[in-house]
């Protein structure tokens, strides 16, 4: 019995020391004439702060350029209202709403009153596309309201976790991703440590009605992002802190290749109007954490150690958590990196570039943070010592 307590003892605290080891920045300065990275000041980050809810994951802004939308931690898609300066509720993905309206973190209650994550408008019809994590692929139309069902299974295997959503403006044809179908949302962080590798990326026609497996047997696959000539669809593979290419055309249609190798784990992924790409990246990932993430029986212990060592592991990581977004060309070039390291901006899901100026989303944070088309220019000016 005493060895087994320690043996318990001593996982944690190597889980713990790899969380919060590598406290220096996700990418080291560069030795040549362009440094991408920028230190951001978060006094200079305009806040748009949340009521009643937490973690505006996604965000988007409708085919008239009114908004932000976001989904937060009740079950609501919000909107921002520029004129009233203020959050007013646009749409809900469950019905069942008793108890869903208190204030802060509803994590406990998600399953019941959904959990909005991946926002995309189809610009055609005004419809909005959501990607809860519990209900599965929903549809809303432009006067909100709530919100339909798309799909919740795909070939026979009910959705577990709907993390990311992007939409082919020319077809409407939806690509989308299941992180796990072992672990909800709620359980992110098993999903992460045991490598579990049940997540899928998939494709949903609305003339057809079906839903098409593309990808199986993904590392939690997260944000997706259409190439700007449709030819490709990048996913952000979070445990293995990948960007993965999936090409839908050309020869080379059907297969799969890594883009680019993220020191941390990414979340969702945005493409500018010029065909980059932003990714939001929650934590870094440091030496030991790779160790630990190498070997999944580490994590399979740790899943099965009491419940109260998994809330642990999961408060440690927002010790190490960063406000890191990063920019990406076409083919995965790291173009710019923007870090604020004041823990104020922190959990950093997406980032959506709309006429120059910088929307954060987070994952845990009561706000959305914006950066002004002339203070990112600014910003441009200030690198990293």
């Amino acid at each position: 019995m005493m060895k087994s307590r320690f043996s318990t003892v001593a996982f944690i605290v190597t889980l713990v020391v790899a969380i919060v080891a590598t406290k220096r920045g996700l990418f080291a300065p560069s030795n040549s004439d362009h440094n991408p990275i920028t230190v951001i000041d978060f006094s200079e980050l305009e806040i748009l702060p949340v009521a009643d809810a937490v973690g505006p994951e996604s965000i988007a802004f409708d085919p008239n350029g009114y908004g932000p939308y976001a989904g937060v931690s009740d079950g609501r898609i919000i909107k921002w209202d520029q004129h009233e300066r203020r959050w007013i509720d646009f749409a809900i993905t469950s019905p069942n709403r008793e108890g869903c309206r208190r204030t802060g973190n509803h994590e406990e209650s998600e399953h019941i009153c959904g959990r909005p994550l991946g926002l995309r408008f189809s610009d055609k019809t005004g419809d909005l596309y959501i990607a809860d994590a519990y209900m599965g692929l929903l549809v809303v139309g432009p006067d909100g309201g709530l919100a339909t069902t798309v799909a919740t299974e795909a070939e026979g295997v009910p959705f577990g976790f709907t993390n990311g959503v992007d939409i082919d403006q020319r077809t409407g044809v939806l690509y989308f991703t299941d992180s796990s179908t072992r672990y909800s949302r709620r359980n992110y962080l098993a999903a992460i440590i045991t490598g579990d590798r049940t997540g899928r990326l998939m494709k949903y026609d609305p003339g057809s009605k079906q839903v098409v497996v593309l990808l199986n047997n993904l590392t939690f696959p997260n944000g997706v992002a259409l190439s700007q000539n449709g030819q490709s669809v990048l996913v952000m593979e979070s445990t293995s802190c990948r960007v993965l290419r999936y090409w839908l055309q050309t020869a080379e249609a059907g297969n799969v290749e890594v883009l680019t190798q993220l020191p941390g784990f990414p979340d969702n992924i945005k493409r500018t109007s010029k065909g980059e790409f932003w990714v939001g990246v929650y934590s870094r990932k440091g030496k030991v954490l790779e160790w630990a993430l190498s070997n999944p029986w580490l994590g399979e212990t740790f899943v099965s150690l009491p419940l109260n060592t998994m809330k642990l592991a999961s408060a440690i990581a927002r010790l190490r958590a960063i406000g890191l977004a990063v920019k990406l060309s076409e083919e995965g070039d790291v173009l710019e990196v923007l870090e604020e390291r004041s823990g104020s901006l922190k959990f950093v899901s997406e980032v959506e570039e709309k006429d120059g100026d910088l929307w954060f989303g987070s994952v845990v944070l009561p706000y959305v943070g914006v950066y002004k088309k002339n203070t990112f220019k600014e910003l441009k000016g200030k690198k990293m010592n």
